[in-house]
């Protein structure tokens, strides 16, 4: 009998997909500009043909971009197999713009991209090389479904096109692919079957295993998260405030990025006792409150929230696939009138936040939930989302130093964040050698003014500046 392969996709990875409708897409990704340099052509164009051969000389570091979604007959749980008809033209797409491309018509190109819904019946991915930007330079757009990589894990995988060293020449893999053959559906069935009636076992194994642990550790991780599971239930019952930026979520997306000094951000957030993030949280508290003070007229008695995921991987998961992150909800003080008493608020709550046991509870019933009824995170997150966040903001670390691909200098990189039920905008931010690169997701319809945010977004950067000094 032939061998077969396949993979299970976790219950948050599956969250992704079961979230995802036609209003709601669910990829993330970024946008990199970067240098023409080497990859000039004699006629001045983009040698894609280089780009697409080191591309493909790649993917075997990563097996997940050649694999697609197999679901499970009557349990509809989706797997991952092997694709057999992958075909990297297909996902690796070259375009240009009317030269001289300028940022506004990229932009308006990278909204049109991020309107579209990847493939369900392909690998979940593309990457779409976009040349002819004006300044001598080209721009390369990432799409990754949620369901295979976390904004870490994305970053990761986005390594393997990009390094440190410009004269970088990549081995090729040692054989060719052939794709494994995926099992029939009477098999995947009784594995599933299998697994099932063996979860409660695996359970008090786990339980056991934990036990051989110090009773103290072991009793301090529980008590912390069931109380970051009171506190996430408590904010729950309670209604974020609904604003403009809080709205039934069309097909259509614009997007827009900023850029500002890695280490003034650093230097804002050390001063006030805390982090890149919390200067970070600053802003958008700046921004938002400028923002709706022109649209709502008050700002003062709304309770603004914002999902701020958590990276809760370890060394053990270093390198892999799929999602391992949780969340924490900071309410924004837009009441607080001046820079200063944001940023010294925010630095408080998330202070709290951090000893709060929230970011454990979820990741456990993300933990949990793979023995639960298919569809529990996705319930889970479809309140969350609709009730009690307004937005998500999200800030992952990049590489610290320049990269290149194939010997084309990236100059800065935007990341993309999708906008979950009910939030018209979404922040992510990433840094990246000596600067921090922020990415606008937003709605076309319910936010036709997203340059007037990002514009906000600026000013409360230069106000907060101002702080520490």
């Amino acid at each position: 009998m032939a061998h077969t392969y396949y993979d299970r996709l976790s219950a948050m990875d599956a969250m992704f997909l079961e979230l995802e409708d036609a209003q709601t897409h669910m990829h993330i990704g970024s946008v990199g500009l970067y240098e023409l340099g080497p990859l000039r052509k004699p006629d001045g164009g983009l040698d894609f043909e280089r780009v697409r051969d080191f591309t493909e000389s790649q993917l075997h570091k990563h097996p997940r971009f050649r694999q697609r979604i197999e679901w499970i007959p009557t349990f509809d749980r989706p797997v991952w197999v092997d694709d057999a008809n992958f075909n990297l033209i297909y996902h690796l797409r070259h375009t240009s713009l009317p030269r001289p491309g300028d940022e506004r018509q990229l932009k308006r190109l990278v909204g049109r991209i991020l309107s579209q819904k990847l493939d369900a019946g392909k690998p979940l991915w593309e990457i779409w090389v976009i040349e002819g930007v004006e300044g001598d330079r080209f721009a390369v757009l990432s799409k990754l479904h949620h369901c295979l990589a976390d904004g870490v894990a994305s970053t990761d995988l986005l390594n393997m096109l990009m390094g440190t060293d410009p004269n970088y020449q990549p081995d090729p893999p040692s054989h060719p692919w052939k794709p494994r053959q995926a099992p029939a559906g009477r098999r995947l069935m009784l594995d599933e079957a299998l697994r099932q009636a063996g979860a409660p076992l695996k359970l008090l194994r786990g339980s056991a295993e934990s036990a051989g642990k110090p009773s103290g550790q072991v009793l301090d991780r529980a008590i912390e998260a069931l109380r970051g599971a009171v506190h996430a239930a408590e904010t729950g019952l309670h209604p974020a405030s609904q604003t403009p930026l809080n709205a039934e979520l069309g097909p259509h997306r614009r997007f827009d990025w900023t850029k500002f000094d890695l280490a003034e951000i650093r230097r804002v957030g050390k001063s006030a006792g805390g982090t890149i993030n919390d200067a970070s949280l600053a802003i958008v508290a700046g921004a938002v409150r400028r923002y709706l003070l022109d649209r709502a007229g008050a700002v003062d008695d709304l309770e603004f929230r914002v999902a701020v995921p958590v990276n809760m991987r370890t060394s053990d998961d270093d390198g892999r696939m799929g999602n391992r992150a949780s969340s924490i909800i900071v309410t924004l003080p837009l009441a607080e009138k001046e820079p200063q008493g944001r940023l010294a608020r925010i630095v408080e709550i998330t202070r709290d936040l951090k000893h709060s046991g929230e970011s454990q509870a979820v990741d456990l019933l993300g933990r949990f939930a793979d023995f639960l009824p298919p569809g529990v995170m996705a319930q889970f997150s479809r309140f969350g989302t609709q009730s009690a966040v307004n937005m998500v903001v999200t800030n992952v670390a990049g590489p610290s130093v320049p990269v290149y691909l194939l010997g084309a200098h990236m100059l800065a990189t935007y990341p993309v964040v999708p906008l979950m039920p009910r939030q018209a905008l979404g922040i992510a931010m990433i840094s990246y050698n000596d600067v921090f690169c922020w990415g606008f997701n937003s709605d076309w319809d319910a936010v036709p003014d997203l340059h007037d945010f990002v514009e906000e977004v600026t000013r409360e950067y230069e106000a907060i500046l101002k702080l520490g000094n």
